[in-house]
């Protein structure tokens, strides 16, 4: 009950279009609504701008997820529930998918399943519901020891990273593709065809890298620091071929990235995705796992896991006292859609690798009306994998490190009126150069937006990395910072000192419109 009313007293506060028409809300130079209501956008010299994120989520149109109809129903046992709840995914599993794609729900009812292993969904149109999320519905027990997680969602076999059609890859035929753009030009696109997924690659080359430092990063004293090598940091976006003209592709979701010839000679390829699964959801249910102290580590690790797969969500999800995340999606997800969910009470030591309560690997995500915790990376994606994910109307309490893109350059990352409240950190909420932390992250995040977010209690960070952009635009904070440097120079500086950095509106917002996500979904659906 406290979650959701800090949730609602905040989107009521962001959503009082009143109190901000009456003092006349600045708006950002990027992006702003023109006299009809469309949003217009500032493009530089090469025509980049700042992208639409409005593709995230479940199916990348906003909609929430279907009631799909309940076609088995269990109840809880007396002891251990884990193979009879597989037995019912496992015969779901079997049923022919109907003309939606969905094969039906299978609906826990009330009380409690303890569950000593693990379930598993390995195919498509498969929805696991409970009876509720509060103490009074369905609760699942991830039961004694052993670090885990709860519920997973993937195909049963080992699959390759990116699977690559053969003899599908062809070259750019350009020299520069802008930020934001939704089409390019190859120079033979005969093997294409609207409705094919396809991957656009930028490698990672050594010319690249040198330019960004992130071959000379500077010793640790806490560890061994792996410098980026060529090849270990491409991007590799996943998009859904629209139209096909001439040698011109054009594709659903923009570009997070430009796509410079100095710098990477990229191409495109098909993506086989006859391995993935699609259309599955898990909702309407509480998530507890055993533990034995505050910071025990051998038990429940991660409620919910997807990797593999596509449109796919979690609902109306409580999880409370796992040492790692509510969900976790790998980085062969996509368009995931998170909805109202609190992660509570995490049972974990609070260092590396723990508790990132919302773990977005993966591309175009969608995490909305959300609560964590007690956490450290709440609202975290990670690595050059993961692209083009929203968290958007989201609350972390008591957090003990940033939410952030975690490590090694994530690209057309989202930070939407997400808050901040009573944090245990100085730094709350980053996009910055994390430099020597860990095994050397380096670069976490470019061309990412933090919107109308609220620290009130700590500070934010905003770097600019060579070669691209990062932007904070109508922030609140206490303090500010654009080249923040741990141990040389400790503490975020108390004025604006953007260092390259795109800021707009610090402690001087919110901007208008209040939610950038929501205004781009509304200016595309037409609405």
């Amino acid at each position: 009950m406290i979650r959701v009313l800090t949730v609602s007293l905040f989107l009521l506060l962001c959503c009082n279009s009143g109190s901000v028409t009456a003092r006349q809300a600045p708006h950002s130079e990027l992006v702003w609504p023109g006299a009809d209501g469309r949003l217009q956008y500032k493009l530089d010299k090469r025509g980049n701008r700042l992208p639409d994120f409005s593709y995230a989520g479940y199916f990348a149109d906003g909609r929430q997820p279907p009631n799909i109809a309940t076609v088995m129903q269990l109840q809880p046992g007396r002891g251990d529930d884990t193979k009879r709840i597989q037995r019912s995914l496992d015969a779901l599993a079997q049923r022919p998918p109907g003309p939606d794609g969905f094969r039906g729900a299978l609906l826990l009812g009330p009380g409690e399943f303890r569950i000593e292993g693990q379930l598993r969904i390995t195919a498509s149109g498969i929805v696991l519901r409970g009876s509720g999320q509060d103490s009074a519905g369905t609760i699942l027990r991830c039961a004694g020891k052993g670090q885990r997680s709860l519920i997973v969602v993937r195909p049963a076999a080992e699959l390759p990273n990116y699977p690559e059609l053969s003899g599908t890859r062809v070259a750019l035929a350009q020299d520069y593709v802008a930020l934001g753009a939704r089409s390019l030009r190859v120079e033979d696109a005969a093997g294409f065809k609207p409705g094919q997924l396809i991957v656009i690659h930028r490698p990672s080359t050594q010319k690249w890298i040198s330019e960004l430092g992130m071959d000379r990063i500077p010793p640790s004293l806490t560890g061994r620091i792996t410098q980026w090598t060529p090849g270990s940091r491409d991007i590799r976006y996943l998009r859904r071929i629209r139209a096909v003209i001439g040698n011109t592709l054009s594709f659903d979701v923009p570009l997070f990235h430009d796509l410079d010839s100095e710098w990477a000679d990229c191409s495109v390829y098909r993506y086989d995705e006859s391995l993935l699964i699609d259309r599955i959801g898990v909702e309407n249910l509480r998530c507890v796992s055993d533990y034995t102290s505050d910071t025990d580590e051998d038990h429940g690790w991660t409620a919910v896991e997807f990797d593999y797969c596509r449109n796919i969500w979690l609902r109306d999800l409580t999880a409370r006292h796992f040492g790692f995340a509510l969900v976790s999606f790998g980085h062969e997800s996509s368009h995931g859609s998170v909805f109202n969910c609190s992660n509570l009470a995490p049972k974990s030591q609070v260092v590396g690798g723990r508790r990132y309560a919302y773990n977005c690997g993966g591309q175009n995500h969608l995490v909305s009306g959300c609560f964590a915790e007690e956490g450290r990376h709440d609202f975290a994606v990670a690595t050059n994998r993961s692209a083009g994910t929203v968290f958007t109307n989201c609350v972390s309490r008591g957090i003990h490190a940033s939410s952030e893109p975690h490590h090694r350059y994530s690209t057309g990352i989202l930070y939407d009126n997400v808050l901040h409240e009573k944090p245990d950190t100085e730094l709350v909420l980053a996009l910055w150069n994390r430099s020597n932390y860990g095994t050397g992250h380096g670069w976490s995040a470019a061309y990412s937006v933090l919107w109308n977010c609220r620290a009130p209690g700590g500070g934010i960070a905003c770097e600019k990395p060579p070669l691209a952009q990062n932007y904070a635009i109508g922030c609140e904070s206490k303090w500010m910072s654009g080249n923040m440097r741990w141990g040389s120079d400790r503490g975020l500086k108390k004025r604006l000192k953007p260092n390259g950095a795109h800021w707009e509106h610090w402690n001087n917002g919110p901007v208008e419109p209040q939610s950038l996500y929501a205004a781009q979904l509304a200016d595309r659906l037409g609405n």
